[in-house]
């Protein structure tokens, strides 16, 4: 290819690729992330994700089993509750327009 006078040369992309196109930003971006402290960071940053997985698996399985817990025991047991407040309503009803005294005391 012929060369052009005048225009702008970008730099290689081998030399690009490999690293040998340093400037200054490049040395110091590679001597930071060469060193110890970035390494330390990167260490602990993985350590940390691990335990938030495990975390995160633990508290979904405990979740499970409270929600399970409350479908099963909780739920019928309020269900039930209910009902039987329902049912003492209706008895005071009942028994005011009858004309006795109510039971309870009320």
């Amino acid at each position: 290819m012929a060369s052009r006078k005048g225009g702008v040369s970008l730099p290689d992309k081998q030399r690009l690729i490999k690293g040998k196109d340093e400037g200054i930003v490049g040395k110091i971006t590679s001597s930071i992330s060469e060193s110890a402290i970035v390494e330390k960071a990167k260490h602990v940053a993985c350590e940390a994700t691990d335990v938030v997985k495990k975390l995160s698996k633990s508290t979904g399985r405990a979740m499970w089993i409270s929600g399970t817990y409350l479908l099963i025991l909780v739920v019928p047991l309020i269900i039930e509750m209910d009902r039987e407040q329902q049912l003492n309503e209706l008895e005071l009803q009942q028994a005011s327009l009858l004309g006795t005294p109510p039971v309870g005391g009320k």
